[in-house]
Parts: C-alpha cells; sequence; structure tokens
C-alpha cells in the first residue's frame, strides 16, 4: 500500500517531526517517526577512518620491528606483543575495509544499509584477541618450564621504541570519536599494546640487573591477562547489538508504564527497542489515544518522550483503537 503524509495544517506540520503512516487492520495508523534530516544510512565518519589507517601503517611497520627484535633478543615478551600487534594490524585492516563497506549506500533490500558490518567487524578484533591470548600464555609456559637466554639490551631498545609508537597510535585514536564501535575497537588495541610496552621495558630492565630471564615469560602472561577483559567486553558488546538485546539503560516495561502514563495517551505495549550500529537507536511501540485525543498526534508525541528519555532517535509507532491493547494482552 503506498504511502501518505498527513496533513494537520500548514502552520502546525512545521513543528511536528514528518512520519508516514499506512491503514492498519485494527482502525488506526502506523506511523514511522523520525528527526527531520535522520537517515538509514548514517554518514560514516572519515575522520575516524584517516586515524586508523594512519595508526595501522604504525603498527604494521613496528610489528615487524618488534617481531625480528624479539628473535635477535630471544625474548618471548617481544615475540608475543609482535604477535599482539600484528593482530591490531589485522584488525585495524579490517576495520578499514568495514568502513568502505559501510559506506555503501542503503537499497531496496538493506533499508538500514551496511553498517552492521562494523559491529561484525568487532566481533572478529575481540575473537582474535582471545585466540592471541591463547597462544601467548601457551607459549609462556613453555618458556617457564625451559628457560631460555634473553638478551636485555635489544629487549629495552625495542620496548622504548614500542611505548612511542603506541603513544603515539593511543592519542590520535582517544581524540577520535570514541562512540563509533570499530574505532573504540582499535583503541582497546593500542592500550593493550601502551601496557605491553611499559611491561615490556620493566622486564627488560629487570632481567638486566637480575639476570631472572622467567621475568618475560611472566610478562607475556600479565599482557595476557590484561587483553583478556577488553576483548570480552568487545564480544559481548558486539554480540548485544547482534541480538538486538535492548540498548544499556532501556527498560521495555518501564517505557510502556511512562508511555501510558502521558495525558494523550490511555494505553502502550508490544515495545521493541535495540540498537542498529553503534549509538543509533530504534524502537517500535503500540499506543491507543485517550479519550478525545486526535490519534495522529501520538507519533510525535511519542517519540518526543522516548528520545527524552532514552535518546532514541528512531521510532515507529501504531496507533490501535482504545480497549485494543488490554484485549491483546489477556
Amino acid at each position: 500500500m503506498a504511502n501518505t503524509t498527513p496533513q494537520t495544517g500548514s502552520e502546525n506540520s512545521k513543528n511536528i517531526p514528518h512520519y508516514h503512516s499506512n491503514a492498519h487492520d485494527h482502525g488506526y495508523d502506523n506511523h514511522h517517526e523520525h528527526d527531520d534530516g535522520h537517515e538509514h544510512n548514517h554518514i560514516v565518519t572519515a575522520n575516524n577512518e584517516r586515524r586508523i589507517r594512519f595508526v595501522f601503517i604504525f603498527t604494521a611497520g613496528y610489528a615487524l620491528i618488534q617481531a625480528v627484535g624479539g628473535w635477535l633478543s630471544g625474548s618471548l615478551a617481544l615475540i608475543a606483543d609482535s604477535g599482539h600487534m600484528v593482530s591490531d594490524a589485522a584488525a585495524l585492516l579490517l576495520a578499514l575495509v568495514a568502513y568502505r563497506i559501510a559506506r555503501q549506500p542503503a537499497d531496496e533490500t538493506r533499508t538500514y544499509g551496511f553498517h552492521r558490518v562494523r559491529v561484525l567487524a568487532a566481533l572478529a578484533n575481540g575473537a582474535m584477541l582471545l585466540l592471541l591470548v591463547a597462544w601467548i600464555t601457551w607459549e609462556a609456559i613453555q618458556r617457564i618450564n625451559s628457560p631460555t637466554e634473553v638478551l636485555a639490551g635489544p629487549m629495552l631498545i625495542v620496548a622504548i621504541i614500542g611505548l612511542l609508537v603506541n603513544l603515539a597510535g593511543t592519542w590520535i585514536l582517544w581524540s577520535g570519536n570514541r562512540s563509533d564501535s570499530n574505532l573504540r575497537g582499535a583503541l582497546l588495541h593500542m592500550m593493550g599494546d601502551l601496557l605491553g610496552s611499559v611491561g615490556t621495558i620493566g622486564a627488560a630492565i629487570g632481567i638486566m640487573f637480575t639476570g631472572w630471564v622467567i621475568l618475560d615469560s611472566l610478562l607475556s602472561v600479565l599482557v595476557a591477562a590484561l587483553v583478556v577483559r577488553s576483548a570480552w567486553k568487545l564480544i559481548a558488546d558486539s554480540i548485544r547489538v547482534l541480538l538486538q538485546a535492548v540498548p544499556q539503560g532501556v527498560d521495555a516495561v518501564a517505557a510502556e508504564r511512562g508511555l501510558a502514563e502521558l495525558p494523550e495517551i490511555d494505553d502502550a505495549g508490544h515495545f521493541h527497542a535495540w540498537i542498529l550500529a553503534d549509538e543509533s537507536a530504534v524502537a517500535t511501540v503500540h499506543v491507543s489515544p485517550a479519550e478525545g485525543v486526535d490519534p495522529l498526534i501520538l507519533p510525535p508525541v511519542v517519540s518526543a518522550w522516548l528520545k527524552a528519555r532514552y535518546a532514541i532517535d528512531h521510532v515507529t509507532v501504531q496507533v490501535d483503537p482504545r480497549g485494543q491493547l488490554d484485549r491483546e494482552h489477556r
């Protein structure tokens, strides 16, 4: 059925966000409401993409230096951190590819566009980190059981270079838009590397003064433990979005109750909300008008309330006759 735009008077229509309506079997209309200028295909932040591209070049270059330094010095901490950096470089490359895909416009079969690709990339980043943690832990256990010589001098030099690279990368990403899950995932990688560099410097100094090569293996395990928490949060957040769980801070029951308490609304139900991508929240809800209230005014009222209360910026409102929701809830 073709969409129509209800007219409420030229003067009033200036103050009410636009919406579309379709005839509905229950007797009223189904309204799709959003702020003027809102699009399903959100603009991908080019600034974030440039930041990630620059950090990718830094990270890939230093991973090579670290791998060579770890091999020459015999340091597992450097080799493990090099693997971490290679994982980071791959994650950053994946993020860049995701940005390119996400830039594709919405079409007839993908009306929300391709922004969920960024969520998939963030999920892959977290999974790679967990795999890396398992490898580092296994290698560290082998080294503890069979200690090998570690050249602390070269290890210290490479670790200091890594500290400078990671500081620069962390600052570049930190100053970007951290509401972007891809950039946030890249930042977590860099912060893990930064902690790894600090630990490697400490271990190298400790080995220089004490000769305890076991410090190298113990540091590797510590780096792995620090990475687990960040990786798991990234995975959990991505799965939450993909499962269309309600956004954090949104209570579906409380939302229905709050809407039903508005003077224009008699009842509210069937509230659903989920994250489209990053911080963009979407919701649908059924409402019925209070006695004597024009049902056409309900979509902007509901949309404004949900935006103010829960920062939901895209709302579809179905207006049902009074008493209809009561019958459906039985």
